[in-house]
Parts: C-alpha cells; structure tokens; sequence
C-alpha cells in the first residue's frame, strides 16, 4: 500500500485518528477532512479543517485539494458522522440531522471522490455503517434509519462502478471502545466493545489493492459478543 494516498473525513474522532495512525505506520500517505478546524496532524499529514461535507461545494473543495496536493487520490474513508438517541416523540426531532451527519456527507464526498478514485488503478470507498441499524431499538431510529441509509448507498454505488476498478464496500461496527462510549455507559462492559485499531485495521484492507474482489459488502466487525 506504500504511496498510496487516501483521505479520512472525520479524521479528528477517536475512529479517525486510529485509522490515520494505522495508515501512516502502513506507509500512506494521509489527508484528514473534518469539520473541526485549529486541529495538528503529525508532519506529512494533509490537514483540511473547517470543512462542511453536508455542503456539495465545500465537499468538492476539499477532495479536489487533496488531489491537488498529492496529485492522486485513492481511497477515500467516510467515517464523518454523528449518533443522537432519541425517541420518535421528541420534541426536537434529530431525523433531518442524523440522515445531514451520517449519510449526506458520505455522498457528498463519495461524489467529489469519484473523478479522481477512477483514474487511480485500484480506487477505493469505505464506508461506515453500523451493526445496530440491522435491527433498530428504542431511541435508535434516527440514527438507525440514516446508517441504514449509508447501507443502501453503498451497495447501489457498488452496482455503478462494476465497470470501474472502484470498489464500494462498508464496515458495520458494533459500539467502539472510546473514552466518549465509556462515559456515556459506565455500568456497560467495555471489554466486549471493538477496538477502534481493530475495525481501522478491516477498513484499510478493504482501502487496499488487495480487497478488489470485494465490493458491495456490508462487513459486521462486532468482536465478541
């Protein structure tokens, strides 16, 4: 994978920032996007704040920068997003948010990507779906039905790009050991949550020349449980 040059959306989160370690040890070279700006990234690192991929524009500025900057792209990682538990008769419904956060910014940036990941021999998508939007429960709705959303996308993507060497393919993580996670349950056991190295370690294969007989995958990294 040495040369290779992949974006990370959302790169600045705990998942971000596993994948970007990950891909920087494997010899990548990186471009982290993220709506968060004033952020560092370590020296080599491509780093585009302020960015809003829920804007098509904004997107396509950025994944145009980093083709710019490199003078390639890849593969591209859509791990933006966000999760919001609520009940269907809030009073704030999180529905319009959830769908902006979740599946808006991984199109937005899928489509500003696709130009440049079809000139490269071996372009890539990587999604991030979620275990949890197999089968919804209390309070997961919104976020169920978005991810759900990020499900469909990939795998009609996929369909498009059969004729391309751009595979689509994207992971379904069950809840990921981060301090945030830890917080927010703390009578929850977290030794049977993911490691968030370990689900970067699934998405940068299928970021790989050697996933290219996968596309269209929805691939559960649950751990043990």
């Amino acid at each position: 994978m040495s040369e290779r040059v992949i974006a990370i959306t959302g790169g600045h989160g705990a998942l971000g920032r596993a994948v970007l370690e990950a891909a920087l040890a494997g010899g990548l070279r990186v471009a982290v996007i993220d709506h968060a700006s004033g952020q560092t990234a370590p020296d080599g690192v491509l780093e585009l704040g302020g960015v809003d991929l829920t804007d098509p524009a904004s997107a396509t500025t950025a994944i145009d920068a980093v083709a710019a900057h490199f003078g390639r792209l890849d593969a591209l990682l859509n791990i933006a997003g966000g999760f919001i538990w609520q009940t269907t008769d809030d009073a704030d419904p999180a529905w319009a948010k959830m769908f902006a956060l979740n599946l808006t910014t991984a199109l937005n940036a899928s489509r500003a990507a696709l130009p440049h990941l079809k000139h490269s021999d071996e372009g890539r998508i990587v999604n991030v779906g979620a275990n949890g939007a197999l089968k919804s429960a209390a309070g997961m709705g919104a976020y169920a039905a978005s991810k759900s959303a990020v499900h469909r996308l990939t795998e009609s993507l996929a369909e498009e790009l059969k004729s391309t060497s751009v595979t689509v393919n994207a992971v379904l993580p069950s809840i990921l050991d981060t301090a945030r996670n830890r917080a927010d349950m703390p009578d929850a056991d977290p030794a049977t949550w993911v490691q968030p190295a370990d689900l970067a370690s699934v998405m940068l294969f299928l970021a790989s020349p050697e996933s290219r007989a996968v596309t269209g995958a929805l691939i559960p990294v649950t751990g043990k449980v």
